[in-house]
Order: structure tokens, then sequence, then C-alpha cells
């Protein structure tokens, strides 16, 4: 094997707050590298299994441990450079108070999460100290200190105000070691709405039982899929943002103008790109049925939907799909490919408070 180290001039020292299946792929393949990495999460099963066996990658992509420094955030002690936030998005507003003593003044925070939880950085620790990423590729927390690699995929890292700066090229530089083909963007918020088009399926997939490559294929489905993705589509375009397309999915094949076979030929390539993947359902599927934990889609798709109310934009299967996802996650409803089809009923917009989302 080719030596992985960087020169002592490269070698970085970063911090990844929360080290599951995101934070926990990248930090691991960082370290290998032979960056300074040390990782915090609030699990302390898997700090402790990291601890004692180290941070294990298991998968068709790769399969390697490192040994990594571990602690639970109040264990933790000492200032970054960069720190990598990997934490679920409704976890967001509070890890950031609890970074704010371990960012080094001209330091920054790399948002790897989905939605817009770029914004909550910025407000918590300032914009010039905030970044953004696209998150595509596919991992799985298994157990304690064990995540499944399953797919490499789109990654992307930005500017929240789209400068091609030095310290974005090096940010880029620097999660090379990890993803050979990360793309420095002048438009991370394109990506990240594109994400959000892509996020609404996922969740919608999440309802059902079925994998995520026969619910992409479904023709009878189509109508749901259409309608999610293109109430986000838009939202975006009345916040004049053009989402981005990444892995199968193309935000212009869910716009108004845009037919259904558009729609269709982008969900069968994103079924294509999974087909034989050892991720059959999503993350948020696994939160509900084998974590049993609450999903992130209020986190998600609330400031969608608060978006739409501002500039006038209904978004009817978006509230529908918040309202049906919290009465699966509370049990009051089971997992069932027919609660998708209910997405496309006539149903007045349920459960979703105006009020807290405006």
């Amino acid at each position: 094997m080719a030596d992985r180290s960087p020169s002592a001039g490269d070698r970085r020292r970063v911090l990844f707050w929360g080290a599951g299946a995101i934070g926990g792929t990248v930090a691991a393949y960082l370290a290998r590298s032979g960056h300074e990495i040390t990782v915090v999460d609030a699990n302390r099963a898997h700090v402790e299994a990291i601890r004692a066996h180290g941070l294990k990658i298991v998968g068709p992509v790769d399969q390697f441990t490192v040994d990594v420094p571990a602690f639970s955030p109040e264990e933790v002690a000492g200032r970054w450079p960069v720190v990598m936030l990997a934490v679920k998005a409704q976890a967001t507003r509070e890890a950031c108070r609890q970074i704010a003593e371990h960012l080094d003044e001209d330091g920054i925070v790399v948002s790897l999460q989905n939605g817009l939880c770029e914004t909550l950085i910025a407000e918590e620790l300032g914009a010039s100290r905030t970044m953004g990423a696209l998150i595509g590729f596919m991992g799985d927390w298994l157990a304690p200190g064990e995540i499944r690699f399953g797919q490499r995929a789109k990654f992307a890292v930005g500017e929240l105000d789209g400068r091609m700066s030095p310290r974005l090229a090096d940010l880029a530089r620097l999660l090379g070691d990890f993803e050979p083909d990360v793309e420095a963007t002048d438009d991370i918020w394109g990506y990240l709405w594109g994400k959000l088009g892509f996020g609404a399926l996922i969740f919608g997939t999440a309802l059902g039982k079925s994998t995520l490559t026969e619910l992409f294929s479904s023709r009878e489905l189509l109508p749901v899929w259409r309608g999610l993705a293109g109430e986000v589509m838009a939202v975006a375009a009345a916040s004049d943002i053009r989402p981005r397309g990444f892995d199968g999915f193309e935000p212009a094949a869910f716009s108004a103008q845009a037919s259904p076979a558009d729609a269709q030929r982008s969900m069968d390539e994103m079924a294509a790109i999974l087909k034989g993947s050892p991720k059959t359902h999503s993350g948020p599927w696994r939160d509900i049925a084998v974590h049993k934990r609450r999903t992130e889609i209020r986190d998600q798709m609330e400031p969608v939907i608060a978006a739409g109310l501002r500039n006038g934009v209904p978004t009817p299967m978006l509230r529908r799909l918040v309202d049906l996802i919290g009465r699966v996650e509370s049990g009051e409803l089971e997992q069932s490919d027919a609660l998708i089809r209910r997405l496309a009923d006539g149903d007045p917009a349920l459960a979703v408070n105006e009020a807290s989302i405006a």
C-alpha cells in the first residue's frame, strides 16, 4: 500500500463533533492518512468502543480500523483550527454552544450535515467561521465503534458567500484524503437545496418498508415523488436559488415545467445507482425501524415550509409528510408502503403548526 501520510506541513489538527455514519467515516479516513484527528460523540458506548478497539470501517468500499482519541462532550479539552460538525440537525444549536470554547478564534466549523444547518452555525458562531458541505456518500452506524461505508457519492464544500477562497482550497485538499473527487464549489447553497429535494424523497421512503430501489422505481409512486421534490424546487425558485443536481437527482426534472417522463428518468437513474448497494433503506428509515428515535425531518423540512410561507408557495405534501413521519415516530402509525401513497391524497394540511415554523 502506498504511503498515505501527509507531509508535516500538510498534517492537520481536526476535531470531529459527531462520529457516527458521516463524521466517523470521514474521521477514520483522515486519521489513516496521518492527520491528527480527535472525535467527540454523545453516545458513551460508542466513545468507549473507539477507545478500547479503535474506530472500525466495514463495507464494500473499504475495511480498516484506526486508533483515534475519543471523548464525550463534557470530557474534551483544547482548541482546534478545524471542527467538522456531524451531529443530527436537531442537535446543531446545542453542539455549536459546546464547540464555542474549542474553536480557534480564526477557526472554521464545517457542516457535514443535511438540511440548512449552516444558518444555525452562522448564528451561533459567526458566518465567517462557517463553511458548508454537500454529503452524498452512504454510511450507517452499525454498533458502538463500527460504521459501514456503503458507497461513494458526491461530496462538495463551499464558502457561504460563494468565494473561492484560499481556505476553501485548503479544506478541499484536506478532505481529498477521504474523497479524491471532492469539489470546491462557489454555489454550496445550490447543492444544499438540491439535497433538500432529494431529502424529501428519502423521508418519503421512510414511511414504507420496501427498499429504496423498489420505491424509487415504482411507477405508481411517481406522483408522490414529483410532488415532494417539486414543492422543494418551487420554494427554492421563489427564494432565488437554483438547486444543483448530483448522483442521479436532477432538480429540473421536478420543476413545474417538467414532464412525468423527466421525473421518472431521474428516479430510475437514482434507483440504478443504488442497485446492489448494502444501504437498502434510508437513514431516516433506520432511525425509525432500527434505532427507534426521531428523524431529522422537522429540522430539515420545516425551514422549507417556512420559506414557502414567506414566499407564498404552498407545500401541502411536505406538510403531510412531516405529520405522517411524526405519527410513525410516536408509534401511532406503522411503517407501510401504503402510507407513502397517502401523501398524494387530498387531505388538508395536517398537524404542522404554522406559528412554530414561520
